[in-house]
């Protein structure tokens, strides 16, 4: 089995109930990503080899997509699953004349994809629910999502690139750990705003646990404006690859996050989670791990699934109180057995 990742974080990780399910019937499956979920996709649960799509966000990439189906053609793969609604994302397997390439209808797929499932109306809103119908063998009609609480995504930390991170960033031993992290690629309207993280990060400093600050390169901003408010927290942004932040995250004690690829990453390692929606929905992409507490401030005009806020206010984010967070964090952090130093 071949399954065409997508190009978010988070999104890639709810991928990992399909492999789950696709293992269980005994296939070996492998995975095709772009090189901004590759990391992700090689700690998947039961992925036997990620391949890598040099195609960026958005980008045909027609040359790139042609050699990669060149070079998957020699495996001999029997089913390929597209993730992705796009048309693009199907044409590699197309090309590679995989003999089945199945997926949800989406930008008129037909031809380069021969098994269409069509959402329809009584169909769940979850995203995970959705990639784990397509491994249903039968035919279009029989793809009918369920919602299981079984869906939880799972990903592989790796120890041996946690001490080489720790070694790397001096990080002290830190049974408390508390990871915040304030980014989201797709846009400021998921963002709650930095001085909000600044003064959960500041408590935590208080009640004598480490802080670390996780993100991207991109964020680095938004991190060095919480650690400038909160002296003390440790800004880990743009010092860390994907796959680092993975490990980070895996040792946490507790992480807050916004409706972020990073908030799905904790969840599927298993860490409790403060998650904090404003624009998007839980309804649509929940946290999945265990232990999760959502918050939101909901608004006449939420969710409204805009990357930046149409009405200029924000308001579902910056009327959602650190107190708030606080208290959830505090709660989350009650419940857990201490755990061993990093």
């Amino acid at each position: 089995m071949l399954i065409v990742g997508p190009a978010w974080v988070g999104d890639m990780v709810m991928a990992q109930p399909l492999i789950a399910a696709l293992r269980q019937d005994g296939d070996e499956v492998h995975m095709l990503a772009p090189p901004a979920t590759l990391p992700v996709a090689a700690r998947l649960a039961g992925v036997t080899r990620a391949h890598r799509l040099e195609a960026g966000h958005g980008h045909l990439a027609l040359r790139a997509r042609w050699r990669a189906a060149r070079a998957l053609r020699a495996l001999n793969f029997e089913r390929a699953i597209v993730l992705p609604n796009s048309f693009k994302s199907a044409l590699t397997p197309w090309f590679a004349g995989i003999p089945r390439r199945s997926g949800w209808l989406g930008e008129h797929r037909y031809g380069v994809l021969n098994d269409l499932r069509r959402p329809r109306a009584e169909h769940p809103a979850r995203l995970v629910d959705r990639f784990a119908a397509l491994a249903a063998s039968g035919n279009a009609d029989e793809a009918k999502p369920t919602r299981s609480m079984s869906h939880r995504p799972k990903l592989l930390a790796d120890p041996r690139n946690l001490a080489k991170v720790r070694t790397k960033l001096a990080l002290k031993p830190a049974p408390q750990a508390v990871a915040l992290c304030p980014g989201a690629e797709f846009g400021p309207a998921k963002r709650w705003p930095p001085k909000h993280f600044a003064a959960v990060a500041a408590e935590s400093i208080a009640a004598r646990r480490q802080v670390w600050l996780l993100g991207t390169p991109a964020e680095k901003p938004i991190c060095d404006e919480i650690a400038a408010r909160a002296p003390g927290a440790l800004n880990l942004a743009g010092s860390t690859r994907l796959g680092d932040a993975i490990d980070l995250l895996s040792v946490a004690r507790c992480v807050v996050a916004n409706d972020s690829g990073l908030m799905h990453v904790a969840g599927a390692l298993g860490r409790p989670v403060v998650a904090l929606f404003g624009s998007t929905s839980p309804d649509f992409t929940p946290p999945l791990g265990k232990a999760a507490t959502v918050l939101r401030s909901p608004q006449p005009c939420s969710p409204c699934f805009q990357r930046v806020c149409p009405l200029g206010h924000t308001r579902c984010l910056t009327e959602l109180a650190p107190q708030a967070v606080c208290q959830a964090l505090n709660a989350l952090l009650a419940e857990q057995r201490p755990r061993a130093t990093l």
